[in-house]
């Protein structure tokens, strides 16, 4: 498996999300809860799809989010929602 900057892999970790669903049943995420307790406002949902994650396995919504500087996938397995998180090299 080729390593990249420190992370051996990824695993799948549920997530608390809030979202907001319009009046045609679309679901828009707005923040993410990490486990520790920390809330993640996402500014803008660059795209929505129906996919697969190839890094952990899963299927549902895949969310394109930024939050911040950065982007990251947020995926919608019905009913939980859940990230690829980056387990570090030790």
């Amino acid at each position: 498996m080729a390593m990249v900057r420190g992370i051996d892999s990824r695993e799948k970790r549920y997530v608390k999300v809030t979202a907001v669903t319009d009046e045609d049943g679309r679901i828009t995420p707005v923040s993410v809860e990490w486990e520790d307790g920390r809330v993640y406002e996402i500014d803008r949902v660059l795209d929505r799809r129906q996919a697969a994650s190839l890094k952990v396995g899963g299927t549902g919504m895949r969310y394109l989010v930024r939050i911040g500087q950065a982007t990251t996938y947020l995926f919608h397995e019905d009913p939980r929602w859940y990230v690829e998180a980056k387990i570090p090299r030790m």
